[in-house]
């Protein structure tokens, strides 16, 4: 019997226009609106400008995208009514409105944490997608064997030091005590006698953080993990900007749980992570110049906090990009006038 081809896989993006004024003052009167039990929960760099910065980075992630890894399937980009000047109308491409994932009652919400957890519902989405934030690159040619395997995908440590200690820290960041939150829950369970899915004895406890990079995932694990771990999504979908007391189920939960469940499995990869806010970040950007075509990926992550859009530092990001990758992709508009959402809006 002759086997299927699998289906492509799709691509999803979150983004957001963070100079846009509408969004800027519902931003503030969410601020306004929290408890202060609330307020002072929010994380390390979890309200500060960089974290919802434009700098042009989907721009050059989709044309990265394009370059490297063309046969890709449909492209989602998922935001608060918003859409990029410069996007083009296609029929492989849709923008996803918030309102269409997460129920009404629970918005705004500021926390890319929160609106991850509900990407898997995306219609139409495949089994088999990337998730990518707009400041992840893919660096050179996807082999989809690379990232993923039958009935699994790969994941990769970051290089960031270990994270110590059992007890959350109000002074940690989010994937820090993401890290612990997930490690909590998968000890507990491991100890249980009714474990739907048994641990694999392969797993161990591993005090590092996961990689920026691309997210290969399996639409059925999140929903599989949304009637194993439903208070996990519970807590972090009950924020409305990051917390430092929340899980991360898309960026460490599921993937350790992948791990404890042999649905995942540990894969090194060439990659670089620039922080824009960092001393040497220049010399790494030069070096990324370098590198370019080689590294599987890369991750240019807006650590600026509350620099000026017209930050020096800002400027060399989007110079080196552009030398980089100055080709448009198909998903770029030649005249940069904004289309209507709703025209946006494209099934597959």
């Amino acid at each position: 019997m002759q086997t299927l081809p699998e289906a492509p896989i799709d691509i999803v993006y979150l983004w957001v226009d963070g100079q846009d004024a509408r969004w800027r003052a519902k931003r503030r009167q969410a601020l306004q609106n929290l408890s202060d039990p609330c307020s002072v929960a929010i994380a390390p760099f979890g309200n500060v400008e960089g974290r919802f910065r434009d700098n042009d980075e989907l721009r050059y992630s989709l044309r990265a995208l394009e370059r490297f890894f063309p046969e890709h399937g449909h492209v989602y980009i998922v935001t608060d009514g918003q859409a990029p000047a410069w996007l083009q109308r296609s029929e492989r491409l849709t923008v996803v409105d918030h309102l269409e994932l997460i129920p009404a009652q629970a918005l705004p919400t500021f926390d890319s944490g929160n609106i991850e957890s509900y990407i898997h519902r995306i219609p139409g989405l495949s089994e088999r997608y990337f998730y990518l934030n707009d400041d992840v690159f893919f660096g050179a040619p996807v082999n989809v064997d690379d990232w993923f395997w039958p009935g699994g995908f790969y994941v990769a440590w970051s290089d960031e030091p270990e994270v110590l200690g059992e007890k959350l820290r109000e002074d940690a960041t989010s994937l820090e005590n993401a890290s612990r939150l997930s490690h909590q829950w998968l000890s507990l369970k491991a100890a249980a006698p009714t474990l739907h899915r048994p641990m694999t004895p392969l797993y161990e406890k591993v005090a590092r953080t996961f990689a920026h990079s691309p997210r290969p995932m399996l639409k059925s694990v999140l929903f599989e993990l949304e009637h194993e771990a439903p208070e996990l999504f519970e807590g972090v979908r009950s924020t409305v900007f990051r917390r430092w007391d929340k899980p991360t189920i898309v960026s460490d939960f599921a993937l350790r749980w992948a791990l404890a469940h042999d649905m995942a499995r540990v894969k090194d990869y060439e990659h670089s992570y620039i922080s824009t806010g960092a001393r040497g970040h220049s010399a790494e950007l030069e070096q990324l110049g370098l590198d370019f075509g080689v590294l599987d990926f890369f991750c240019i992550n807006d650590t600026t906090d509350d620099a000026r859009a017209e930050d020096p530092r800002l400027k060399k990001v989007q110079t080196m990009l552009q030398r980089m990758l100055p080709l448009p992709s198909q998903f770029e508009r030649v005249a940069q006038t904004a289309l209507p959402l709703a025209e946006l809006q494209l099934s597959s």
